[in-house]
């Protein structure tokens, strides 16, 4: 649940940020979607490094991946900034994206795994993370015909929050907000034998402690809790950016969570297996990953990125 705003938010920084942002939307819509990428990737490159907050970027790329030299990392944090910046700009046009093969704008990797996943007659659950355009996950189970519903954090920023539901009219119906009426609609899906998607690469201070790059990070058990209770399948997905405004959706193979007797660590070993998965897809991609996510406590990120430890 989001903490209420104060009246300086809500009468003046509010306005302000709904209207910069109204502004950015207006300018990316009229755009054509190549344009509107390639702008906003040219503008994230740009600023985005320039600002205090990509120093603890690189803060959490050292501590991830300790062999990188400073040119590797700032390489990683430019790319980041400009797949950042594609993204917001392709954000106005993606519910026009086409996920028809003959189009080649997306095409799928592991077809098979989301037609089994779709057609087997159990509910599901399928995770992915905040890697290349994520915002086309939902769309993708449209085009392909998996009933789903989708968890997401609504903004704090009431006024941006219609935009972002203005932008996602074509899902809207299948969205819902983290929180108690959420988990309520989750459960509602996952009874019914739907799929309920989830992004589940963000730090949850009253999660588990999980590994991760080979450091704790605090984790939602949510989706082991949830697959342990209807014994679903669990499909791993995401949107790796190819080149531009193109992009491979790739579907993993699904696996089950181990149900042994012992709750606790039957749900430390599937969220164990799904981190290791999210961070086999950074090690293949570090640039297209948030990494200004606080996904580790900030003395391990500061004290390893930082050459402390």
């Amino acid at each position: 649940m989001l903490r209420p705003a104060t009246p300086f938010a809500k009468y003046v920084r509010h306005p302000l940020e709904a209207l910069a942002a109204v502004l950015l939307w207006g300018f990316f819509r009229i755009l054509p979607l190549d344009w509107a990428s390639g702008i906003g990737g040219l503008i994230g490159g740009k600023i985005g490094p320039r600002l205090s907050i990509s120093n603890r970027a690189k803060a959490r790329i050292k501590m991830a991946f300790p062999e990188k030299t400073e040119p590797e990392v700032e390489e990683i944090v430019i790319g980041m900034w400009q797949n950042l910046g594609r993204t917001i700009g392709e954000f106005p046009h993606s519910s026009r994206l086409s996920f028809d093969p003959a189009d080649g704008r997306a095409l799928i990797s592991g077809q098979q795994h989301a037609e089994d996943f779709r057609d087997d007659g159990e509910a599901g659950i399928f995770f992915s993370a905040h890697i290349g355009n994520w915002e086309l996950a939902p769309l993708v189970t449209l085009a392909y015909g998996i009933d789903s519903v989708f968890v997401y954090r609504e903004a704090n920023n009431r006024l941006i929050e219609r935009l972002y539901l203005l932008g996602r009219s074509s899902i809207r119906d299948i969205l819902l907000r983290k929180g108690s009426e959420g988990a309520k609609g989750i459960m509602r899906a996952l009874r019914d034998k739907r799929h309920v998607g989830m992004l589940v690469d963000q730090k949850m201070n009253d999660g588990i402690a999980v590994p991760f790059f080979g450091h704790d990070a605090m984790t939602a058990p949510a989706l082991a809790i949830l697959a342990l209770k209807f014994k679903c399948p669990i499909l791993p997905a995401r949107v790796i950016r190819i080149e531009g405004a193109r992009f491979t959706i790739d579907v993993g193979e699904p696996f089950y969570a181990e149900d042994t007797g012992d709750r606790d660590a039957d749900i430390l070993r599937t969220m164990t297996r799904v981190n290791e998965t999210i961070e086999g897809w950074i090690r293949e991609h570090p640039e297209q990953w948030m990494w200004l996510h606080n996904r580790w406590p900030k003395d391990i990120t500061d004290k390893v990125g930082n050459g402390i430890a």
